[in-house]
């Protein structure tokens, strides 16, 4: 078998560490002191030198760990799962039975903690070498490997059949116990290392790293400094108790439970059901008149009013009032170098600078001399962020100066004044829908009712039977009236 090496960039693996403490234990086990007995076995017809009962294994497993059972048994079918011990008589169950079952150790050559994963030359050569001594017959997934690879590296193909013919040869010159040894072990590396489907895969790593995450570096001076610098700004960070995070959550909860579509559903119809586009129109980005729910959401907190597009139109009005709409138009224009094109970043920086930053700028803004070093630092090599400390500077500058006198000025609140309010309507579809599904279909426009307190459940019982009991009808009262009623009708009149 042939093993290459790739680059030193792909070789680190996250679970290297869980797989060296493995190696550990195979290389005790197989001490020939403090290890596991092995010994000739016969199998089938064959003598397989140094094999070993599964029940060996779990043995020797319960006695260096001193674990229970059940956890020396799965940890026993770790090792043949991860390929450190392939089994001999039944070369496709790759789990350890703790019977008379016999095993053999892998060579550490091919341990899965090895440096190099599995090739595909490798693998299409074993193909081609198990095709050849069979004579065609393959199981269903390695015959549709072997095309797979037939396509993939058919520039070396003629290589591929060349190292299988001669692989063959070779081994039909071994012993007929190496032989068979040498099967069984090379058919487990490839069960682990190209798991079958059906079969977990226990050697799925995820991403490699360019840096090996279990190195063992000798720590600097320099380096116990950053530790402590890191320890000593987290202690120093603010601590906030359950109790007021979470009544934080509920009250955003509570704050945005009316905003929210699914909760609350939407007004004046769910255009996912009704496929009326009228809730499009009333939230269009700038719509002429929003909706009353969209202008109250401005006043929930700033960065609601300016992620909407109406919200900072109508904030561009007051900002312009007080003589400060250059503060928006930076910070829009600094949004669209963010997520702009690409190609323009450079020149859209400078038209930025000479607009809002350059001394004697037409619509200059204040910023302090930090942060103005900072940016004009920056934009000898300008990127998409070049500005943020400016923008960051302007945007806190709004938030905590101009937020709050809008939210009290006559155009929020002529804003809010004229807002619309649309009313629930029902389409023909709704209709539809709600004889099929029920009233209760999921985001329509539900009412939520709490249910009542089993207590207020008793209040009104009583007070129900007392109105009976006080509106009793009296027997002999309503016969002595129709007595009366009736003697009145038999005197004849006067």
């Amino acid at each position: 078998m042939t093993v290459t090496r790739l680059d030193q960039g792909q070789r680190h693996r996250p679970r290297m560490a869980f797989l060296k403490k493995i190696e550990a234990l195979m290389m005790e086990m197989q001490n020939p002191d403090t290890g596991v007995k092995t010994q000739t076995q016969r199998v089938m017809i064959t003598n397989i030198p140094h094999a070993v009962a599964g029940n060996d294994i779990l043995q020797w497993i319960l006695q260096r760990l001193q674990i229970t059972q059940e956890e020396a048994l799965h940890l026993g079918d770790l090792f043949v799962k991860y390929g450190y011990i392939y089994p001999l008589q039944e070369p496709k169950n790759l789990t350890l039975k703790t019977d008379g079952s016999l095993y053999r150790f892998q060579t550490p050559y091919f341990w899965p903690v090895q440096a190099w994963p599995a090739d595909d030359t490798d693998y299409a050569i074993y193909l081609a070498k198990k095709n050849i001594k069979r004579k065609g017959i393959l199981e269903e997934y390695e015959k549709e490997h072997y095309n797979m690879l037939n396509q993939k590296i058919n520039y070396k193909w003629d290589f591929v059949i060349m190292q299988a013919k001669e692989q063959y040869k070779a081994g039909k010159e071994r012993k007929k116990a190496d032989r068979y040894a040498l099967d069984c072990q090379e058919r487990a590396y490839w069960l682990v290392n190209r798991t079958p489907p059906g079969m977990l895969d226990a050697l799925e790593y995820g991403l490699d790293r360019v840096t090996d995450p279990n190195e063992n570096k000798k720590k600097t001076m320099d380096v116990y400094r950053r530790e402590i610098m890191y320890y000593q700004q987290a202690i120093m960070k603010s601590r906030v108790k359950s109790s007021v995070s979470l009544g934080g959550l509920v009250k955003y909860s509570e704050q945005f439970l009316s905003n929210d579509p699914i909760l609350s559903g939407c007004l004046p119809s769910n255009p996912w059901i009704t496929d009326d586009p009228e809730f499009w129109d009333l939230n269009a980005k700038l719509v002429e008149v929003p909706t009353r729910m969209r202008v109250e959401r401005w006043a929930f907190n700033f960065s609601e009013l300016i992620r909407d597009p109406k919200g900072r139109q109508n904030f561009q009005l007051f900002l312009k009032k007080e003589f400060s709409g250059e503060n928006l138009s930076f910070w829009e224009a600094c949004e669209d170098l963010k997520y702009g094109d690409q190609s323009n970043i450079k020149e859209k920086a400078e038209e930025i600078y000479k607009l809002f930053l350059a001394p004697g700028a037409r619509r200059w803004i204040n910023i302090d001399g930090t942060t103005m070093g900072i940016t004009v630092r920056g934009l000898k090599h300008p990127h998409r962020y070049v500005l943020d400390a400016a923008q960051t500077h302007i945007y806190m500058l709004m938030k905590k100066d101009s937020y709050g006198r809008y939210l009290k000025s006559p155009i929020y609140k002529e804003m809010l004044a004229k807002a619309v309010v649309p009313q629930e309507t029902v389409k023909k579809r709704q209709v539809k829908l709600d004889v099929i599904v029920g009233s209760n279909f999921p985001f329509g426009r539900r009412h939520l009712r709490s249910s009542p307190s089993p207590v207020i459940l008793r209040q009104q019982e009583e007070e129900a039977k007392a109105k009976e009991a006080a509106t009793t009808v009296d027997i002999t009262q309503v016969m002595s009236k129709l007595d009366r009623r009736s003697q009145l009708q038999k005197e004849p009149p006067k």
